[in-house]
């Protein structure tokens, strides 16, 4: 028996009250709590399409705005609605710095539930706009089309090198223009998609998993250096040796040129063996008097000159006075660790990565540092008695954990060693608050400090200072 097709839910002319988590807005119907995807912003007037149903609240999206916001600005990219990055260009830069502050707010208050002294106004960045330093493209041959495109009928070239659609992992947008990273990063993509369309090289197919190109990675630093990584999904290697001289010589900026063979069913290349075709294994990124080596595989904050305020305020809370063990928790390639380490008496870093802890001991050496530590492996196994009692009791803890925040056997253990501080560097204020309400059985919070990494998007950084409470 067919399924009877249930019938559209519109509700019309609905005013959009605030953002919230995750880039959404609020709105209300009678009751009834809904959640806005979308091009929509605060004080929008709307027609609302409900595509799903909730217990406690319904999922809409914008079919019609009668009335726009004040808040709304023109967006300055013609892939903006099909990209899924820059969610946020309709809206006005003041208003997101404004939800940004709020969410932080909200997190603390809603989800940690403990008190805490006034936030401080978050750190804009100061560009919002060619600001990262890193970007990941996917070649394919099912390129994404516009309503607008398919409306007309046309037939058009189907290959992309772009951005992947929002929750459609086999349609790619084809970027002509990207406003995140420096134009020289667009064109290198434009020109090497240009290449392989004229040498008929096929792009991937990511149902069926064939095709010769599959990704490519775009780093720079503000050195001026710029690393090329292509990722190619056959060993065809005079087609690779085409490639590669292509770019070599069409770029000859390019300070490191690398490429590797992924033919997994994933994107990951971080288990994958990478070739350097020219130049160095490596760029190099400067801050301070510090110099931070950057492979391929290695984790940099991607927006660079906000990187360099938030270790400012990393450094600041710590509060060092040259005495202290430091433990950095997550400490990726050792950025944190390094940029403390002359204040401190000892900085022991831990990261899962081992090629992470390998990087951070060369950027360590690189700057004559001499009083740091890597160890690799899992936190919550690696920080245990034993090895607290061979490095030392930490006097201040920074932690910097993934999204999903630590694991609750890490956070006990911090509860256990009881430094006299925590800086908890945090990009998703949610799980950082659900941390805070365990650590709040012996700890404080003495300072809130947000950070704006990157604009346009409802992503926030947020650092909490944190002190031991005085029995």
């Amino acid at each position: 028996m067919q399924k009877k097709k249930q019938k559209k839910i519109i509700l019309e002319k609905i005013f959009i009250e605030k953002p919230v988590a995750e880039g959404r807005c609020l709105a209300r119907y009678k009751d009834r709590v809904i959640l806005v995807e979308g091009n929509i912003a605060p004080q929008d007037i709307a027609d609302l399409e409900v595509f799903k149903k909730k217990s406690n609240y319904w999922l809409a999206r914008p079919t019609h705005i009668h009335q726009l916001s004040p808040f709304r600005q023109e967006p300055f990219c013609k892939h903006y609605g099909e990209c899924g990055g820059c969610k946020w260009q309709h809206l006005r830069y003041e208003k997101q710095l404004e939800q940004k502050q709020q969410e932080v707010i909200d997190a603390l208050e809603r989800i940690a539930k403990i008190p805490f002294p006034e936030v401080k106004p978050i750190l804009a960045s100061l560009q919002t706009q060619f600001y990262r330093n890193k970007l990941e493209f996917t070649f394919s041959n099912n390129r994404w089309l516009s309503d607008k495109e398919i409306a007309t009928g046309q037939i058009f070239e189907k290959n992309a090198l772009g951005f992947h659609v929002p929750e459609r992992f086999d349609k790619i947008v084809d970027i002509e223009t990207c406003y995140l990273q420096d134009n020289f990063s667009n064109q290198i993509r434009n020109s090497l998609k240009d290449f392989a369309l004229k040498q008929n090289f096929s792009f991937y197919d990511l149902k069926n998993h064939t095709g010769f190109l599959r990704n490519l990675v775009i780093r720079n630093t503000n050195t001026g250096e710029w690393l090329v990584l292509v990722i190619f999904a056959e060993k065809n290697l005079p087609a690779i040796e085409q490639t590669m001289r292509f770019l070599q010589e069409r770029f000859p900026q390019i300070t490191s040129l690398q490429y590797a063979i992924n033919q997994k069913r994933n994107d990951s290349y971080y288990d994958q063996e990478i070739q350097v075709f020219a130049g160095r294994s490596y760029i190099r990124a400067i801050m301070e008097d510090l110099e931070f080596r950057i492979s391929p595989k290695a984790f940099y904050q991607t927006n660079s000159e906000q990187a360099y305020r938030l270790y400012c305020v990393v450094r600041d809370f710590a509060g060092l006075q040259g005495d202290e063990v430091v433990y950095d928790l997550y400490t990726g390639t050792g950025t944190i660790a390094n940029f403390v380490a002359r204040k401190a008496k000892k900085v022991i870093g831990i990261e899962y990565v081992p090629e992470a802890i390998e990087d951070a001991k060369i950027n360590s050496e690189i700057n004559s540092i001499h009083n740091t530590q890597f160890f690799a492996g899992d936190i919550k196994d690696l920080l245990n008695e034993n090895f607290v009692q061979k490095q030392g009791k930490p006097d201040v803890i920074i932690t910097d954990p993934p999204r999903a925040g630590m694991h609750e056997s890490v956070v006990r253990t911090i509860l256990k060693l009881a430094p006299q501080k925590i800086v908890y560097v945090s990009c998703n204020p949610a799980t950082q608050a659900r941390d805070v309400a365990m650590l709040a059985e012996k700890y404080q919070i003495t300072a809130v400090q947000p950070v704006d990494m990157f604009p346009h998007t409802y992503h926030v950084e947020n650092i909490l200072q944190m002190q031991r409470k005085v029995k």
